[in-house]
């Protein structure tokens, strides 16, 4: 069975319709083409801006013209992840999608969910012929999940809308009044390279089998973190002088939680067994610690095994200077990761985290990439100047970017209220009015709109952001049936 024949059949077609269509982050342009064809084709006034965000404006329907007008916003962008094992290019390919029991999922891919299904939402109402409701208008961006950048590039005065309602959110009957600001960190560094010495074999060393997810979401979730793991095992090795650091690579995305690390080392081939015994103490010590939060853990210590047409035993013979290799590690697990403090005023939401996202070293260059995130901007600075302090010390360059605020909530929201109201009255029983720890596009949006009132709300989605990301069918029909009689439910101007 196709997801396309789930029902209602409105929203699902559409949702098919974007796991068929290449959308990455940076590249999406065809998802943009084929929404602004999706507005044209309804009849709809139809915007495609300067870097690919599409709006498109619906008339209210005959006797709801004085309603206050609705803005439903998305992203058409999704965070590229797969397994390790899976064949699929994230630029060409759809994403193939499954059903299992109640969930929707991917095969060994994100899903895409986040954000296609609240965008698919969102289109069913503009095709939709047999509801009431005010004016509306879409509003999808582009590069959400990266850098936001299309929600910063968006014009002011364009839209003309008094009520926001953001798309994005992942679990039925939460009512988001709130969400984090985020700062990018990039550090760079070079090092020297030495030749290898004769008796030394090469070897791998791999941490893949992590859980992951999203690093807002899930970060709370305490799972492991390759990079950090991999510098964790490599540092003792080094200072021991069981190997010599070749190369190192982990995670892909800023926003993911790394799920796979893997670095490639020389060993000694009189200390080989030394250092097989303190990979394997290591990786059970580690194990141990993560046997409830992270359990599928694996870490391989392998010979390494050459890519077709390697003329040597790796593709860069050089290994990292001794002194450098130790600075590096010893700048990652210095550097601050996972959850810095927890909200003191809203019960279970992080305040401020750090997710050391990405780290690269190869040919003489040193990277690592982090995604910074606190609802209080005093605190996302001070953890700022503490990454900056961990890897300064180690002789890196640091710069930050892509920084913005949070979204704070609005006590006397109107279309909090009306959502609350309708939940309640649909479902008999309150809504959960909760923050995010995740970057919502309202806190950028807000800037650019201070007049608009907004709140976010979504079907359920687990696991965002990695592989094991998937969509719980119930919760989009009454997804579905709560937008149409909150749009019924908007006050007059």
């Amino acid at each position: 069975m196709s997801i396309s024949e789930l029902k209602p059949n409105v929203v699902w077609k559409n949702f098919h319709s974007l796991t068929q269509i290449p959308r990455p982050s940076k590249h999406e342009e065809k998802a943009s083409e084929f929404l602004y064809n999706f507005g044209k084709s309804l009849g709809l006034e139809t915007i495609r801006d300067e870097v690919g965000n599409i709006i498109i404006r619906k008339p209210a329907t005959p006797g709801f013209e004085n309603r206050m007008g609705v803005i439903l916003q998305g992203h058409m962008d999704m965070v590229p992840q797969k397994n390790s094992d899976v064949d699929h290019d994230f630029e060409k390919d759809p994403i193939q999608t499954w059903i299992d029991g109640e969930w929707v999922k991917a095969k060994g891919t994100t899903l895409g969910a986040d954000n296609g299904i609240g965008v698919a939402l969102a289109m069913a109402v503009l095709e939709s012929k047999d509801i009431e409701h005010g004016p509306v208008e879409l509003l999808v961006t582009i590069d959400e999940e990266t850098g936001m950048t299309g929600a910063d590039a968006l014009a002011a005065g364009v839209l003309k809308g008094d009520l926001l309602i953001n798309c994005d959110s992942e679990a039925e009957g939460e009512l988001c009044v709130g969400c984090a600001g985020g700062l990018d960190t990039n550090v760079s560094a070079t090092y020297t390279r030495v030749e290898p010495e004769d008796d030394y074999l090469c070897y791998s060393l791999i941490i893949k089998g992590l859980l992951g997810g999203h690093s807002g979401m899930d970060i709370k979730l305490y799972r492991a973190n390759s990079n950090v793991l991999a510098a964790r095992i490599l540092l003792p090795l080094l200072q021991k002088g069981l190997v010599k650091l070749l190369d190192m690579e982990g995670g892909t995305l800023r926003n993911a939680i790394p799920r796979e690390t893997e670095c490639t080392v020389y060993v000694p081939a009189k200390k080989l067994s030394a250092a097989k015994k303190m990979v394997s103490k290591l990786a059970e010590e580690i194990m141990q610690e993560f046997a409830i939060a992270d359990p599928n853990i694996e870490i391989i210590f392998a010979p390494y095994v050459p890519a077709e047409g390697e003329k040597c035993s790796h593709a860069d013979c050089l290994y990292v200077e001794d002194a450098a290799a130790e600075c590096f590690m010893r700048a990652i697990l210095a550097c601050p990761n996972g959850v810095e403090r927890m909200s003191d005023s809203i019960e279970g939401l992080t305040e401020t985290s750090n997710n050391l996202a990405m780290v690269k070293i190869a040919r003489g260059k040193f990277m690592v990439k982090t995604l910074l995130r606190s609802s209080l901007d005093s605190a996302k600075e001070a953890l700022s100047r503490r990454i900056e302090s961990a890897f300064v010390l180690a002789g890196c360059k640091v710069t930050f970017t892509g920084g913005y605020s949070g979204w704070a909530p609005n006590n006397n929201s109107i279309i909090l209220k009306v959502m609350k109201k309708t939940y309640e009255a649909m479902y008999g029983k309150p809504a959960q009015i909760v923050a995010t720890h995740g970057g919502l596009e309202c806190g950028i949006l807000g800037s650019k709109y201070p007049n608009w009132d907004m709140v976010s709300f979504g079907p359920t989605i687990m696991y965002p952001h990695s592989p094991d990301e998937k969509l719980f069918i119930p919760s989009v029909e009454r997804s579905w049936e709560y937008l149409k009689t909150v749009l019924l439910s908007i006050p007059e101007k």
